[in-house]
């Protein structure tokens, strides 16, 4: 069954974490990031199912897991952006994971995106044109 299931590579979609739109600060002060899921395509993805999650594997110590969110979206239109969620600092030091699965007509397509510990940082910030912002991507 699952050998009978084309899977053809992602193109035109990355995830992107971006400072917060309005600054916006944890009661501690740090800085809230937001996701986002950017279509780069011309053409619509539809039934969006992203998993999200964050997680760590130290070689010694304790492994640490969050919850696994999941998101759905029924299209996100051609040339477009849409918020996934907002991300705390403190989450910052996990794996961050996005599985993103969605059908460009009969197909589907899938892919992790893995933000690894420490990345989302202003060295790795370039500019996302989609957003007309700043911030990390990932494709």
């Amino acid at each position: 069954m699952k050998q009978d299931i084309s899977f053809d590579p992602v193109e035109g979609v990355s995830v992107a974490v971006v400072p917060a739109e309005d600054h916006a600060v944890t009661p501690d002060g740090q800085p809230i990031w937001q996701v986002y899921l950017l279509n780069h395509n011309g053409f619509p993805l539809e039934n969006v199912i992203i998993n999200a999650n964050g997680y760590s594997q130290p070689e010694d110590g304790e492994k640490v897991r969050t919850s696994t969110l999941r998101y759905l979206f029924e299209e996100v239109p051609p040339h477009s952006a849409v918020p996934i969620e907002p991300l705390d600092s403190a989450l910052l030091h996990l794996n961050n994971q996005y599985w993103v699965s969605y059908y460009h007509g009969p197909q589907i397509f899938d892919k992790k995106f893995i933000f690894v510990p420490d990345s989302i940082v202003p060295d790795n910030f370039t500019h996302i044109a989609l957003l007309n912002r700043v911030g990390v991507l990932h494709s």
